[in-house]
């Protein structure tokens, strides 16, 4: 017994430095734009995992957004996330295109996948990555295989849905990248499926529509709206700890195109 407690001690200590170093990675705060308000909430399951995001100015002036989940959590996702991670910034030094961003996020993971054959399916995530131009608020993306980004618009619900797989298996084809204009007054909420796929303990699923309907019916501070959000979540569950890791951002655009003088 004491042999347990003791090893049980060690693997909780471990996975809290590994944490802690996993949380050196993630960006400590949002940018600040005179484009837009950013927030995010980020819980990992673990303490760990797998969730991964960022927010990265490009080499030619662009706003580039990523949000993403490696397959699984605990300390083997976090490896893999933090080799992606990396990856994703020493790509964004010297590349802005979408399509090359994400095929070369691909082929990496396809690499280390092939040399570890017994678990090749770690080496998978999906992936939303997109490009703003600040000047115009239009964006450029692939969505490989990640929950749809939701922009609120008037009354309505857009989702960015996937373009094409997770990444780790397929090629990425060219015709994946899709572009959105943004607008004045849209709210922008990016998440990972530890929002939707959080279950209650009857087993039902927090689900798109009950996270469709918080979005539409909030009205306030969009840190406001975060906060509600996981509170939501975490009631839903009822336990302490999530079942998954959840992170969710939300973006508030309050500058048009006519305000920059864009025609």
């Amino acid at each position: 017994m004491g042999l347990f407690s003791k090893k049980s001690k060690q693997q909780t200590e471990t996975a809290d430095i590994a944490g802690q170093v996993q949380q050196l990675l993630l960006p400590k705060s949002p940018p600040v734009c005179d484009w837009s308000c950013i927030g995010v909430r980020n819980r990992m399951a673990e303490g760990l995992g797998g969730d991964f995001f960022d927010f990265l100015p490009t080499a030619d002036g662009c706003q580039a957004v990523m949000i993403g989940d490696v397959v699984g959590h605990g300390p083997s996702a976090a490896v893999v996330m933090g080799l992606l991670y990396g990856y994703l910034h020493s790509r964004l030094q010297t590349v802005c295109s979408v399509h090359h961003v994400v095929n070369q996020v691909n082929t990496f993971l396809k690499t280390f996948a092939a040399r570890s054959h017994t678990h090749d399916h770690l080496f998978s995530a999906t992936l939303f990555f997109g490009i703003i131009d600040p000047m115009t608020l239009k964006l450029d993306y692939i969505n490989a295989g990640h929950p749809p980004p939701l922009i609120k618009r008037d009354g309505e619900i857009l989702a960015l849905d996937s373009t094409t797989q997770p990444l780790g298996f397929f090629d990425v084809p060219e015709d994946s990248v899709r572009s959105v204009q943004f607008r004045k007054y849209d709210r922008w909420l990016l998440y990972t499926d530890g929002i939707t796929e959080t279950a209650s303990v009857d087993g039902e699923l927090f689900g798109r529509q009950r996270l469709d309907n918080l979005l539409l019916n909030h009205q306030g501070d969009y840190l406001e709206f975060l906060d509600i959000l996981l509170a939501e979540v975490m009631a839903f569950n009822a336990q302490d700890q999530p079942q998954d890791d959840c992170t969710a951002i939300a973006i508030d655009f309050h500058r048009d195109r006519a305000a920059r003088g864009v025609t």
